[in-house]
C-alpha cells in the first residue's frame, strides 16, 4: 500500500466522523483568582462545529486519492 492510498483511507474516515459527530466538545481549564497561595480555577466546557461542506470535502478528497493511488504506472 502506497502513501496516496493510506491518505485517502484516512481522510474518508475522517470525512465520515465529522458527519457523524458533528461537533467536538472540550474542557477548558482557566484561572479566575489567584490571592497569595490561594488560587481559584474555571473549568469552560467548549465545542467546535465541524461543518458538514468539509466533511463531504475530506470523503471526496479521500475517494480520488483511493482512485489515483489504485493506479499502476
Amino acid at each position: 500500500m502506497n502513501a496516496t492510498r493510506i491518505a485517502g483511507i484516512v481522510l474518508i474516515v475522517a470525512g465520515v466522523a465529522g458527519f457523524l459527530l458533528g461537533s467536538v466538545n472540550y474542557n477548558q481549564d482557566t484561572t479566575a483568582a489567584k490571592l497569595g497561595p490561594l488560587q481559584l480555577t474555571v473549568k469552560e466546557k467548549k465545542s467546535v462545529d465541524i461543518p458538514r461542506w468539509l466533511s463531504g470535502g475530506a470523503i471526496v478528497l479521500g475517494a480520488i486519492m483511493l482512485i489515483v493511488g489504485s493506479r499502476k504506472p
